[in-house]
């Protein structure tokens, strides 16, 4: 009996250990499902002021109502030379007391005719 017993206890210890991987694992997995959406965010806004600059409107209005308002601090909205608009975001991470040091950026152009 004692040696099923530690061999219990063996398995126990080895689950307790792999928990904080798991844990690790799963938080990773959240924070790069956390950059694709901001990245799909961020391709939209820029589609909307893009849009918006054809039209006559501001596009750094039309591209921060595009985004949540948890992703318009540290937004910047610019004319590209070649046509089109850029525009830039920092990354959320999976707490909103970090800061981040990544910028994830989208341009688009409705392809004027030349």
């Amino acid at each position: 009996m004692t040696h099923s017993r530690s061999q219990s206890g063996q398995a126990s210890v080895e689950t307790v250990a792999v928990i904080p991987f798991l844990i690790l694992a799963a938080l990773a997995a959240w924070q790069i499902a956390l950059a694709g959406h901001a990245l799909w965010l961020t391709a939209g806004a820029a589609r909307t002021a893009a849009r918006a600059e054809t039209v006559g409107a501001n596009p750094e209005r039309a591209a921060r109502s595009a985004l949540p308002d948890s992703m318009e601090r540290g937004l910047s909205v610019e004319r590209r030379r070649e046509g089109g608009i850029r525009v830039r975001v920092k990354l959320p991470l999976l707490s909103r007391r970090w800061r981040s040091p990544v910028y994830l950026s989208a341009a688009s152009s409705l392809g004027r005719e030349r």
